[in-house]
């Protein structure tokens, strides 16, 4: 259950490897006193489930929009309570939509809903980062005061080195404190 005394924050979750490090992101916010509610797309299921979220966020989790039981579309009623929006990982897929306002899923849908802060932390691979189009519409979101964490240079999972490696949960956790 929501406590509204709490600031509210929805994490999003792409489908991006990193997924796995969203799990510790939440646990980390809910520790440090955020009603988390979580949206994960369904590339992200693939990588991760909903119950670690629901677990970890004490909070239903946002994986569609039709398995709603209330009238209230749960995206609308959660953009109008939600303090902040973070999307960790964040894919390039993500950014694209938001930037061009696409709303094909429960996240995306979520986002052009959302009228308050967003923080963005991408994770692909480096030569996906570096992509003309994917600079373009990191741009034209900052021209938006959409804020940024990351990427980190190293490893990534395919093997290949260079800027693609999501911010780990602790400095996105910090970037979260200062936001507020």
């Amino acid at each position: 259950m929501s406590d509204k005394s709490k600031k509210c924050i929805v994490l999003g979750v792409t489908g991006g490897i990193a997924a796995y490090k969203a799990a510790d992101l939440c646990s980390k916010m809910v520790q440090a006193g955020y009603d988390v509610h979580v949206i994960m797309t369904a590339s992200a299921l693939e990588l991760i489930t909903e119950r670690t979220f629901l677990t970890l966020s004490r909070n239903p989790v946002t994986t569609t929009l039709w398995d709603v039981p209330i009238w209230q579309p749960e995206h609308i009623a959660l953009a109008e309570r939600a303090d902040l929006l973070v999307v960790a990982p964040c894919t390039a897929n993500f950014i694209g939509k938001y930037t061009h306002g696409i709303g094909d899923d429960a996240l995306t849908t979520f986002a052009l809903a959302h009228t308050e802060k967003v923080l963005l932390a991408p994770a692909m691979n480096p030569r996906m980062w570096q992509n003309a189009a994917v600079k373009e519409n990191i741009e034209i979101l900052k021209t938006r005061d959409v804020e940024f964490i990351g990427p980190e240079p190293g490893r990534v999972a395919c093997g290949d080195d260079g800027l693609g490696r999501m911010a780990e949960p602790v400095e996105i956790l910090e970037q979260v404190k200062r936001l507020f």
